[in-house]
């Protein structure tokens, strides 16, 4: 009980790295419209739900449609797939997706926080597969690496 409230006083809201300030009681991000050259149709929607669900899992916060303590906005900018590790016959033994997004986020409370960035991951997959049966998988684990990355820049001050 007594760390609770010494964690409590300190502004720390979860165990997850998270340090946010007191006063922050809400978070809002905008829908992230794709503005890749190739757009993958569900993309947008997965990436802003998944950043939402991000906050509300790991942190206190209200989630409000805009306006919030902390408010993201941005576009994804990349979603490309290039061959790697080509073989000596000159054909690719993997492919690798990646995924871009441009960031902005505003913290109401800490201007100092605020920041414009873009963030890219990406992950690989056997040539010998068609993209289209590993691309969900493949979304959500660079979607998922990319909110984490987004997490940690935002509120995490390791």
């Amino acid at each position: 009980m007594i760390s609770s409230v010494l964690l409590s006083a300190c502004g720390i809201y979860s165990f997850t790295g998270a340090s946010i300030s007191p006063e922050v009681e809400t978070v809002s991000v905008a829908y992230f419209p794709n503005n890749a050259p190739m757009v993958q149709p569900t993309l947008s929607n997965t990436f802003t739900e998944s950043l939402k669900d991000k906050f509300i899992s790991q942190t206190n916060l209200d989630l409000l449609n805009d306006n919030g303590d902390l408010h993201f906005e941005g576009s994804i900018t990349g979603y490309k797939v290039k061959p790697i590790a080509i073989q000596a016959n000159e054909t690719a033994a993997q492919n690798r997706l990646t995924i871009s997004v441009k960031v902005a986020f505003t913290n109401a409370f800490d201007e100092e926080n605020n920041f414009s960035k873009s963030f890219s991951r990406f992950a690989d997959y056997s040539s010998t597969q068609d993209l289209s049966t590993v691309e969900t998988q493949l979304i959500e684990q660079i979607v998922g690496e990319l909110t984490e990355d987004i997490f940690n820049k935002a509120v995490a001050n390791w």
